[in-house]
């Protein structure tokens, strides 16, 4: 049975993310038969965020750049798994790049819309770095608010700037790793959610269900796909 992996590239250049990027793919692809649909930022998505708010008081159509979040949503829901490789950029964080296509996808959130497909999905996260790994951490909270079942990580410090640059033994170290956690990855099976989903999960039915009311669109949302009355888990 094939795999169907979404990955998401958090910068265009073909750099050391992209390369550790491709050993990870490599190595779940010699697990089994695993497909890839890429998307590379910022060509996937151009335009910034407007924090307009329309996905999350509508439906997510209403995105002024519709155009190009569609395209991403739609593979993400026909994925068994994510993968989100980005370089360790200046802010002690992920790409702008990358940012950017999270806040365009912010009504995946449990407070909003959740989709119920979330519930059954796993993500990696993928960083490099000269030294540091602190874009893993908001990269995978907020996976995790999506409902994602299972989301790890990985982050590469690399104490130089080219992967070519690292000595042999160290690149054959990081080259190992990458690949013992994409075996890892590819067989890691669904379980029951984190206890913070399930929290925020439970807390979220009862605001909106007490204090949004009839006619928000996270209400009738809710209501339409019986988050009210059955837990989706």
């Amino acid at each position: 049975m094939e795999m169907k992996v979404v990955v998401i590239h958090g910068s265009p250049r073909k750099g050391n993310t992209y390369t550790a990027a491709k050993i990870f793919m490599e190595a779940m692809g010699q697990r089994g038969n695993v497909s890839f649909t890429e998307f590379f930022l910022p060509e996937a998505v151009p335009e910034f965020c407007l924090g307009c708010q329309q996905c999350l008081s509508h439906p997510r159509e209403m995105c002024p750049h519709a155009r190009w979040i569609e395209p991403i949503y739609q593979a993400i829901m026909e994925a068994d798994a994510l993968l989100f490789a980005t370089p360790h950029y200046g802010a002690s964080s992920m790409t702008g790049t990358m940012k950017n296509m999270l806040d365009h996808l912010a009504f995946f959130a449990l407070t909003v819309s959740p989709r119920k497909e979330m519930f059954g999905k796993k993500a990696f996260v993928l960083t490099t770095a000269t030294g540091s790994k602190a874009a893993l951490r908001p990269m995978k909270k907020c996976l995790k608010s999506w409902g994602i079942n299972r989301v790890s990580s990985t982050g590469i410090r690399m104490f130089t700037d080219k992967w070519e640059k690292m000595p042999e033994r160290k690149r054959q170290k990081q080259e190992k790793k990458l690949g013992e956690a994409a075996r890892r990855f590819y067989a890691m099976k669904r379980k029951k959610p984190y206890l913070s989903t399930r929290c925020q999960y439970f807390i979220n039915r009862f605001v909106i269900r007490q204090y949004m009311g009839i006619g928000s669109y996270p209400f009738e949302y809710w209501k339409e796909n019986g988050y009210f009355e059955k837990c989706s888990f």
